[in-house]
């Protein structure tokens, strides 16, 4: 089985990288590419929020519904962006919100 792949900042990596994971940390203006490449590559993607942001609409949606390979979204080490609230979005989609 290969490696999960990590995609975020160097500080977050660097705990990815202990737990046995490929931790990529590219640039903001090269995320999309490294995204792809690891969507080709990977079983298991973790991207930070932050790095999620950075990719162009819908294509984030489009990997996590294909569900091959797992793309899950965590927060960063320092939480400067939350991912999003599964909870909250699947009690808001089938209505049953307090």
């Amino acid at each position: 089985m290969a490696a999960p792949v990590f995609i975020g900042d160097e500080v977050t990596a660097a705990g990815y990288r202990l737990a046995g994971a490929r931790a990529l940390t590219p640039r903001h203006s090269t995320v999309a590419k490294t995204f792809a490449t690891a969507l080709d590559d990977a079983q298991l993607i973790f991207i930070t929020a932050a790095f999620a942001a950075e990719l162009p609409d819908g294509v984030l949606d489009d990997a996590v519904r294909a569900a091959d390979p797992l793309v899950l979204v965590v927060p960063d080490a320092v939480n400067d962006v939350l991912p999003p609230d599964l909870d909250a979005e699947v009690a808001r989609t089938l209505g049953i919100e307090p």
